[in-house]
């Protein structure tokens, strides 16, 4: 089954598909507009990119960013993602 539509709870930021009642937690939705992943892990799996699309798509935002904190330089753990 497909979930189409969403709730969105400003309070904690949760986003909740009604279909299955799976609760997803954002880290940081910034002016209602960037959501913000936030990791700290050696390396930037593939598992992380379809987690902030998912988390993308559920809050109905177009674009995305990725932060690794565990780099040299903090440049190079940022990922921008755009739908």
């Amino acid at each position: 089954m497909i979930c189409s539509a969403t709730e969105h709870d400003q309070k904690s930021n949760r986003l909740f598909a009604r279909c299955n009642r799976v609760g997803y937690r954002l880290d940081l939705l910034i002016e209602d507009r960037l959501v913000l992943e936030l990791k700290s892990v050696e390396e930037l799996l593939p598992i992380f990119d379809a987690q902030i699309l998912t988390y993308m798509k559920l809050a109905n935002k177009s674009v995305g960013l990725l932060i690794n904190f565990n780099v040299p330089v903090l440049k190079m753990g940022l990922k921008r993602f755009v739908r």
